[in-house]
């Protein structure tokens, strides 16, 4: 991160933690930041953390075009590997893409606090998203066998409606510190998942 071109934002109440006596440094980077400069930096941010040296994080960031592997991801389901650089990450999850057009969420909390719970992060995560979209009249709906946050493309009940993904979940848990986080897709290039079986 660099100091030039984020915003720190006033710590507040984590709305995300359900740990209510927990603060969280909400930081917005104006520019791209490049996957290795985030990845560096979270995992010194994980560590300090920890060791109760830092307090917890959400830090928002617009990345360049890119694409990550999960450690579910098969090589197979990279289509166009020269499109853009792929990087191997820790997080759940297979392939996704990055880059203009989505706002990124990396979320840096302890689960100490919160009973080590992985599973109830991830669904507050949902929650919180569901609960963004919907300030701007978006309806954001969970789905029982995907991770994720969906919205219906027609009628509830017509055949020919369809959910569309609006936003991507992988976190990565080390020492019971949460990192990565959640992909938001607000008006990225649809072109640009073609280069991917996207999870």
């Amino acid at each position: 991160m660099n100091a030039a071109t984020d915003k720190a934002v006033k710590r507040a109440p984590a709305a995300i933690t359900g740990h209510s006596r927990a603060t969280v440094d909400w930081r917005i980077s104006e520019r791209p930041v490049a996957y290795p400069d985030a990845v560096r930096f979270m995992e010194g941010r994980v560590d300090e953390i920890f060791r109760g040296a830092a307090p917890e994080m959400v830090w928002l960031l617009e990345p360049p075009p890119l694409y990550t592997a999960g450690t579910s991801a098969d090589d197979a389901e990279l289509l166009d590997p020269g499109r853009f650089p792929v990087f191997r990450t820790g997080r759940g999850g297979r392939y996704t893409y990055h880059g203009p057009g989505q706002r990124v969420a990396y979320v840096m909390l302890d689960l100490r606090k919160r009973n080590n719970d992985v599973r109830g992060f991830v669904r507050d995560l949902e929650q919180w998203v569901i609960r963004a979209l919907a300030r701007f009249n978006v309806i954001g709906e969970r789905r029982d066998d995907r991770v994720g946050i969906w919205v219906r493309r027609g009628a509830p009940h017509n055949p020919a409606s369809r959910d569309d993904k609006i936003a991507a979940i992988g976190v990565r848990v080390r020492r019971w510190v949460t990192y990565h986080g959640v992909a938001v897709n607000l008006e990225p290039d649809l072109e640009h998942f073609a280069g991917i079986v996207p999870c």
